[in-house]
């Protein structure tokens, strides 16, 4: 053997014996994304069929003793986010309000199905006992979620229900679809939202890569600039009101 041939056959044993290979460790949460995107998606559409308007300059407390759903923190903050949005000045207690809110759920949750075409497994018996196994060639696992919620409103002095109230339900889905084999080809409600909201807005300008903090007594940062974001203290401009829809609260 020649000595490029020696040198060509130690380079490789030496590559074989050093040769190794990375894990990569990964870990999901208890409840996937997905799964509470479909139910806060399911919360944000029934809260637009709510008009708060008629809370604008008002003092409203918003109980929720009632309220028992998953993620109701989520349901009690956006919630909230509209009513203030609407011009409500929310107070902490019963006593300091002039309007009492009762917010309740009737079914806060997400199912899953799965349905497909095809021939589904089969076991043949004796005396040829043979085993089909399934055959998918469409397939397609849909998950659903759904947010009912209900609002009553009434005057804290007279009891008086303001409005008729009502409940409102709306029902979100995300689906994974298998042709032949072939997939899975994507879908569903939330995902076509979340698609149209990652898209910029046409003239905005980049997000920030720094965030300085001013509430009008200290004066800027020293280093904003184009980079950075500035929370002030200054009062609502009153966008951002909640179009009416099917409950109407009217005090």
């Amino acid at each position: 053997m020649s000595r490029r041939k020696r040198t060509a056959v130690f380079s490789a044993a030496v590559s074989a014996c050093v040769a190794g290979c990375a894990t990569i460790s990964t870990s999901d949460t208890a409840r996937t994304a997905m799964e509470q995107m479909l139910v806060s998606t399911a919360v944000d559409k029934s809260l637009e069929r709510v008009d708060f308007r008629p809370f604008a300059g008002r003092k409203v407390f918003l109980n929720t003793d009632l309220l028992d759903c998953v993620d109701a923190k989520y349901v009690i903050g956006a919630t909230r986010q509209r009513m203030f949005h609407a011009g409500a000045e929310l107070v902490d207690s019963a006593d300091a309000a002039d309007i009492l809110v009762d917010v309740r759920s009737g079914g806060v949750g997400t199912d899953h199905n799965e349905s497909f075409v095809g021939i589904p497994e089969l076991n043949l018996p004796a005396p040829i006992p043979i085993s089909i196994p399934e055959i998918k060639f469409w397939s397609q696992s849909r998950q659903t979620g759904t947010a009912k919620l209900g609002l009553v409103a009434y005057d804290k002095e007279s009891r008086r229900v303001l409005g008729q109230g009502g409940t409102i339900l709306a029902r979100t889905n995300d689906t994974n679809t298998y042709v032949v084999g072939i997939g899975p080809f994507k879908g569903g409600s939330v995902r076509d939202e979340y698609r149209e909201k990652d898209k910029a807005v046409p003239g905005t300008p980049p997000a920030p890569t720094a965030i300085a903090f001013d509430t009008g007594s200290t004066g800027s940062a020293p280093w904003a600039g184009e980079t950075g974001v500035r929370l002030t203290g200054a009062g609502r401009d009153g966008a951002g009101v909640v179009p009416a829809g099917s409950v109407t609260i009217s005090p």
